[in-house]
C-alpha cells in the first residue's frame, strides 16, 4: 500500500478524508474559505470548529481534489496561521454540498 492509499485508494470513485487543522484558524474566515475551496474542487462535506481551537474538515471526492485541498489547508484563509494539518482517510461518507458547521 502506498502512502497515498487508505481504506479506499480512489480508483473506484470518491473517497473521504478527515483533516484536523491546528493553529490560529478560528475567527479568521477559515471555515468559509475552506467551503469556497472545496466547492471549487467539486468536494462535499463540512468544516467545523472544535472546542480546543482546531478546525476539522471532512471532505469527500476524488483523491486528486483532496490532495489539492490538503495543500490549501496548510495555508488557509489570509488571516489564518496554520501550524499543522493532520489527514486521515476514513470510511466513505455521503454528503450533499459542503457546509460550515
Amino acid at each position: 500500500m502506498s502512502s497515498r492509499e487508505g481504506p479506499s485508494d480512489g480508483a473506484a470513485g470518491p473517497v473521504t478524508h478527515r483533516f484536523v487543522v491546528r493553529g490560529h484558524v478560528q475567527g479568521v474566515y477559515f471555515r468559509a474559505s475552506t467551503k469556497d475551496k472545496a466547492i471549487a474542487l467539486g468536494l462535499v462535506g463540512f468544516a467545523q470548529n472544535l472546542a480546543n481551537g482546531d478546525v476539522v474538515v471532512v471532505a469527500t471526492g476524488e483523491l486528486a481534489a483532496l490532495a489539492i485541498l490538503e495543500r490549501w489547508l496548510h495555508q488557509g484563509s489570509p488571516l489564518a496561521r496554520v501550524t499543522s494539518v493532520i489527514r486521515e482517510p476514513i470510511n466513505h461518507q455521503a454528503h450533499t454540498g459542503f457546509r460550515v458547521l
